[in-house]
């Protein structure tokens, strides 16, 4: 279960227009979160996009590396996420933004990333009262 394959990118431009017109957003620095509950046939619960900005992180090599290692992070610690998603029964799209300057280690990443997908699930309880 700990893969990423190329299934779980989010590469379809009108999904990605949705989320970013009709998701909702939450701040876990240095990160953002867009994400947008859909309705799917597909058998994945998630779908990530993870974006660092050129006008951030100059540097090709630089971005590359930070989007490794959320990749990693993610990929490591997702069955937090996918369990919630199957409790609830639902399926979510994600892009994951980060806003930073700085080059963030591994382990501040994975703490950051863990702590979003925890928080997901309370902005999602909020979200549907």
């Amino acid at each position: 279960m700990q893969t990423f394959c190329k299934d779980e990118r989010l590469s379809e431009k009108i999904i990605i227009n949705a989320l970013f017109v009709n998701g909702k957003s939450f701040r876990q620095d240095p990160f953002k979160v867009i994400w947008l509950e859909i309705k799917s046939e597909e058998s994945l619960q998630s779908r990530l996009l993870i974006s660092v900005p050129k006008k951030r992180i100059k540097k090709a090599v630089d971005r590359n590396l930070v989007k490794r290692r959320i990749r990693e992070s993610y990929r490591k610690n997702k069955l937090i996420l996918i369990e919630f998603l199957k409790q609830k029964q639902i399926k979510c799209v994600f892009a994951i933004i980060y806003n930073s300057s700085e080059i963030a280690s591994y382990n501040e990443i994975e703490k950051k990333i863990i702590q979003i997908l925890q928080r997901f699930q309370t902005e999602y309880e909020k979200s549907i009262k």
